[in-house]
């Protein structure tokens, strides 16, 4: 009997499944959507558009960046997760959407455990923390000293609150034990126009948007919180190397798909996304930016974003950042 039961259940199974594999060996048959959280020219577009161009040859099939910024990236966020799970819509996760603002905004109108499958980690780019050049420090060490010597006095800005800009300081304030106030903008140029121009005397930034500025001399790079110093400003430090040995906090892009796109898809996308990162030329543009590709498995990707997740909701709760 088990084994009359058998012969019936496969091919019953085989049924099943064949549908979901030739949906997948004729992905894409129509235009994709990629959604990206921030506004056209950030810097998560420019690398949108540099995948998606590359994508799109590959695909023989448009793929349309879709700009939908706004609240830290979760409008973005928001809308990709009410997509159809067909895999013609796919979301940049980043680290603000996906293991910031779960923590940080009291309300938000997903889950990323619950609603986005992950597909692989796109890469990482670090952040700087610059000062004024009449701020009497030319080391984070000295840094660490003088705002120890005046605790609550000294001030950084930021693009935002809840950026990885900001809960990287953050971490630095906690580990170094120091009080340096938070000064939220609406913009990374805006927190950086006013460091240049000397109204705050410290500012944390993206390397790729704050890379020029230091070049000309108008602001003085203290630190970059990569694990390694990169290669656009190897005279710079990392915290690892200097003043907090283990230090590493890093933005990163990804790439998710609505919960339920079936298992096929995703495996296809992720081929495909992967070997479009790892083509020379792609990772040569992508060293313009500052940014470092770092691909990853489906499963690893999905444990970097818990990870991620846990340790910024840690680091917002010690600091007391307030609820958005």
């Amino acid at each position: 009997m088990k084994n009359i039961v058998l012969q019936h259940a496969l091919p019953l199974a085989v049924l099943l499944v064949t549908p979901l594999y030739v949906a997948a060996q004729s992905f894409p048959a129509k235009p994709v959507r990629y959604i990206v959280p921030f506004p056209a020219a950030a810097s998560p577009d420019i690398v949108a558009r540099l995948l998606t161009e590359r994508l799109g040859r590959v695909w023989n099939q448009q793929v349309v960046v879709d700009n939908r910024s706004g609240a830290g990236g979760t409008l973005g966020a928001a809308f990709a997760a009410k997509a159809p799970a067909d895999g013609y819509t796919l979301f940049q996760c980043n680290i603000a959407s996906s293991a910031i603002a779960e923590s940080l905004y009291a309300k938000v109108p997903y889950n990323s455990a619950r609603d986005f499958a992950a597909i692989t980690r796109i890469g990482t780019t670090p952040n700087v923390l610059v000062v004024h050049p009449s701020l009497p420090v030319r080391t984070v060490a000295a840094f660490i000293d003088y705002a120890r010597a005046h605790p609550g006095r000294l001030s950084y800005g930021t693009s935002a609150a809840g950026t990885s800009s900001q809960l990287s300081m953050e971490l630095l304030k906690l580990t170094a034990k120091i009080n340096v106030v938070h000064v939220a903008y609406k913009g990374a140029p805006q927190a950086l126009t006013d460091t240049v121009g000397g109204q705050i005397p410290a500012s944390v930034q993206t390397a790729p948007a704050v890379i020029p500025t230091i070049q000309s001399g108008r602001v003085r790079a203290l630190v970059v919180t990569s694990a390694r110093r990169i290669t656009q400003m190897p005279d710079v430090p990392t915290l690892n190397e200097t003043a907090l040995p283990g230090f590493e906090a890093q933005s990163w892009y990804g790439v998710c798909a609505p919960t339920g796109t079936p298992a096929p898809i995703l495996d296809k996308i992720h081929t495909d996304f992967t070997a479009v990162l790892r083509a020379p030329e792609l990772q040569q543009r992508f060293g313009d930016l500052v940014v470092e590709p770092a691909p990853t498995s489906r499963d690893e990707f999905a444990q970097f974003i818990r990870s991620e997740s846990a340790r910024w909701a840690k680091v917002i709760k010690e600091a007391g950042v307030p609820l958005q």
